[in-house]
């Protein structure tokens, strides 16, 4: 009697295979097909676990969100006053996995946020602030204030799609330098050396942490005045 000795798939196995080929090749880089190559099966058997492709872009932003959340959950606030060090260091965790999976932030932005590994992150960080002695109404507002920096990255507002690298663009500004000094100047000033801390045009770590800390301490002396 013959047997079929071939592994039986999970969707776990799917979704992780699908993470993988991201990380290596890119978002664009995951079809059906590609990742049941990468499995050695037929696209078919994928089907069976995953419905289509939008599931399975879903599926991916979930287990990177799986990731952030087994990373964050030792990290609690032992007292009110751990609130900041404990969310800052929450956040820099989260994009510390991130910064392994770049091709996530944005796939997550465009997902639905109504999703139980996003809706556990979420609860644990209102619990963070309501442990530091915040209101629900000043939650709120810090949570707005926070964006999707809570997840640890910034949706950066000059972010555009175009193919131009950064040495183009400013050479295009260095043209118009008559008519935009300030721009010019400003970029001239404080252009970066590229570290691979990134997830997005701009978004470097020490931009990100400025902007953290920014937002932290106004939330920690809005506390305070409430």
């Amino acid at each position: 009697m013959v047997t079929d000795q071939r592994p039986r798939l999970s969707r776990e196995q799917i979704l992780r295979a699908a993470v993988a080929r991201a990380d290596r090749d890119g978002l664009e880089a995951v079809t059906m097909r590609a990742v049941a190559t990468d499995l050695g099966v037929e696209a078919m058997s994928l089907y069976y676990h995953v419905a289509n492709k939008a599931e399975l872009l879903d599926g991916m932003a979930e287990v990177v969100l799986d990731g952030i959340n087994q990373a964050v959950e030792p990290l609690v606030a032992e007292s009110p006053d751990d609130w900041k060090p404990v969310l800052r260091t929450r956040i820099l965790t989260a994009r510390d996995v991130l910064l392994g999976h770049p091709w996530a932030p944005a796939l997550i932005a465009t997902r639905s946020s109504m999703t139980l590994p996003l809706i556990t992150y979420f609860d644990a960080a209102i619990g963070l602030l309501r442990t530091g002695g915040f209101s629900y109404d000043l939650v709120h507002h810090a949570m707005h204030a926070l964006g999707s920096r809570v997840l640890g990255f910034t949706q950066e507002l000059f972010d555009s799609a175009d193919d131009q690298t950064d040495e183009q663009a400013m050479s295009t500004l260095r043209a118009m330098s008559d008519r935009f000094p300030n721009i010019v100047a400003m970029m001239a000033a404080t252009a970066h050396e590229h570290t691979g801390q990134s997830l997005g045009r701009c978004d470097d770590q020490t931009e990100f942490e400025f902007g953290l800390d920014i937002i932290l301490n106004g939330l920690e002396r809005m506390r305070v005045a409430h």
